[in-house]
């Protein structure tokens, strides 16, 4: 079918429609550009305005933590170190490990992995450096690190808080008797690991972290204690127990007779094995 339609080359425009057309193109050109700014917008989330520090996080947590909330690609804060000029203990030989005070740190404008650092390490020597710690270290025998070391190891073992007391006692009693302190976590601290039970061959590692084969304390603290892990290692519960162990969520045993611990040991591992099976038995089975 024929049409009238000119060609392509025969439209002509007037000064006016070349003017209405241009007008048009940067009107629909804008629009093309702002919808994907405004979409843009709305997808990004909002810089959050604090950085949460559990009691019990490990440095390494802590520095990831950082590196997510201020946007920074991984490993940054932990190069952030050497050029932090934190107020570290000697002792700590330039590890914050401990020193990271657990709390709510607000997250101004000009936040840097330095000056985040910087806040949490002058917050734990204002907790740890005052007269409580310092004169409940010194009851025990030891210097503030050593508390704190104490305290990181009792965060890392208590099923409660109200286990704390007692789980220092226990470090204490064990390194008054020059016995190992055998505690899992700073195992699963040498091996880079969490929360795992370990197996006769992890207690063999070459660490100085492996208080299975060191005796004393390990060299620096295992993970950043809150206050109640604190307040546990100056103050321990007094007792004789040189054992503990958790057989069920809310029942954590300590003794100071190794027979009876064992059979302790032998019902936490059953009930571990009873919980497995109960599991694997509530799985769906394949169709």
């Amino acid at each position: 079918m024929q049409t009238n339609t000119p060609s392509r080359n025969s439209i002509r425009l007037t000064r006016r429609g070349r003017f209405a057309l241009a007008t048009l193109g940067a009107v629909v050109a804008g629009t093309a550009v702002a919808v994907p700014l405004l979409i843009m917008g709305d997808d990004e989330e909002p810089r959050p305005e604090t950085l949460v520090v559990p009691a019990g996080w490990r440095a390494a947590q802590v520095y990831a933590a950082i590196d997510k909330t201020l946007d920074l690609p991984a490993g940054t804060t932990r190069k952030s170190l050497a050029k932090a000029a934190l107020k570290l203990p000697n002792e700590a030989d330039g590890n914050p490990e401990g020193y990271l005070f657990p709390a709510t740190y607000p997250l101004p404008e000009n936040a840097t992995p330095q000056k985040m650092l910087a806040r949490m390490v002058d917050t734990a020597n204002e907790k740890f450096n005052g007269a409580p710690v310092a004169a409940g270290a010194q009851r025990n025998a030891m210097n503030v690190y050593q508390a704190v070391t104490v305290a990181s190891i009792v965060q890392a073992e208590a099923a409660s808080k109200a286990d704390m007391g007692k789980v220092a006692r226990v470090i204490f009693n064990r390194l008054e008797r020059g016995m190992p302190l055998q505690m899992d976590s700073t195992v699963d601290y040498a091996l880079n690991r969490t929360k795992a039970r370990p197996t006769p061959a992890d207690t063999e590692v070459d660490s100085p972290y492996n208080s299975y084969r060191r005796m004393g304390l390990p060299p620096t603290p295992i993970d950043n204690p809150g206050e109640d892990a604190v307040r546990a290692a100056i103050n321990p519960t007094p007792g004789d127990w040189l054992y503990f162990v958790t057989v069920r969520p809310g029942e954590t045993r300590f003794t100071a007779d190794l027979a009876e611990h064992q059979r302790n040991v032998a019902e936490a591992e059953a009930e571990a094995e009873r919980k497995k099976t109960e599991k694997k038995s509530a799985r769906p089975s394949p169709a």
